[in-house]
């Protein structure tokens, strides 16, 4: 068996094409969205992430407002700029890329941030309505997941699924999407006993621990839908995910590359949380 590749970039494309519509129309109603990020240090993965959001919302007709501040920025400072943005009417969303410099602690910003222009999904508020199964926005890596486990076929109810990471980006909100969609959850981390046995037992796997190829292939159960959430750079340069890809690859019935799987997906559906917060403006109110 060779493994389905499910092609985020592909997917990816074909959502932005969707979002170009529902854009149009919002432009017509004479409400351009309008997306603002906050960059704080010089970190050079964020600062390619960030460049790549701008890029990917300015071609989609969403308005990029990118505030890059020095390393040394105090938390005060960021926090006045998020006031700022909460009340600036021609921003529907925005997020402070993290990680942030020392002095700043992220759940301060975090807070600060108004749930209603929460486009990364972070916020107390959001979460709490994805646990009870009436998301606004939902944080855009788990989001891009289910998108290509829809893409993969398989019919999530009643199917075992394993989160590798509880991380309150990814492995946390991703276990409550999937309960949502009636499948079985177990969430492992650090201390999981008999991890090979665990994953071997799921239908679908979800791997977000930040190790380069600690998911083994031979673990991997005949069929199942593996998303690698990962992105790792070995000692020789190599982009590889969190899972063994060549031996899974063998072993699965889908699975995402690295890299062309998740991350293409991730900021697309940022640009989709931004076009939903857009329509909430839209909306008549009363």
């Amino acid at each position: 068996m060779t493994a389905k590749i499910l092609d985020g970039k592909a997917l990816a494309a074909a959502i932005r094409n969707e979002l170009a519509g529902e854009v149009e129309s919002l432009v017509g109603k004479g409400v351009t969205p309008g997306l603002a990020v906050v960059l704080v240090g010089d970190d050079p993965a964020s600062a390619i992430y960030v460049r790549n959001k701008g890029r990917a919302a300015e071609k989609l007709g969403v308005t990029a407002e990118i505030h890059r501040l020095p390393g040394d920025t105090t938390q005060s400072e960021v926090l006045a700029l998020v006031d700022r943005l909460n009340r600036d009417s021609a921003v529907d969303g925005f997020i402070v890329q993290v990680p942030l410099p020392e002095q700043i602690d992220p759940i301060v910003v975090q807070d600060a941030i108004s749930p209603a222009k929460d486009v990364d999904g972070f916020t107390p508020e959001n979460i709490g309505l994805l646990a009870q199964g009436r998301p606004r926005f939902v944080a855009a890596t788990p989001l891009g997941c289910m998108r290509l486990v829809a893409e993969s076929g398989v019919e999530l109810a009643g199917k075992n699924a394993v989160v590798v990471g509880r991380s309150n980006i990814v492995g946390k909100p991703m276990a409550m999407l999937l309960t949502n969609a009636h499948a079985t959850v177990t969430v492992c981390h650090s201390r999981t006993q008999n991890l090979g046995g665990v994953v071997g037992s799921a239908d679908v796997v979800i791997a977000a621990v930040g190790r380069a190829e600690m998911i083994r292939g031979e673990w991997i159960k005949p069929g199942a839908v593996v998303i690698d959430v990962g992105i790792n750079r070995t000692a020789e340069g190599k982009l590889v995910g969190d899972v063994e890809f060549a031996a899974a690859v063998e072993r699965a019935g889908a699975i995402t590359p690295v890299p062309g799987g998740v991350g293409p997906m991730t900021i697309v559906s940022l640009l989709a949380n931004t076009v939903v917060a857009a329509q909430l403006r839209a909306k008549p109110s009363g």
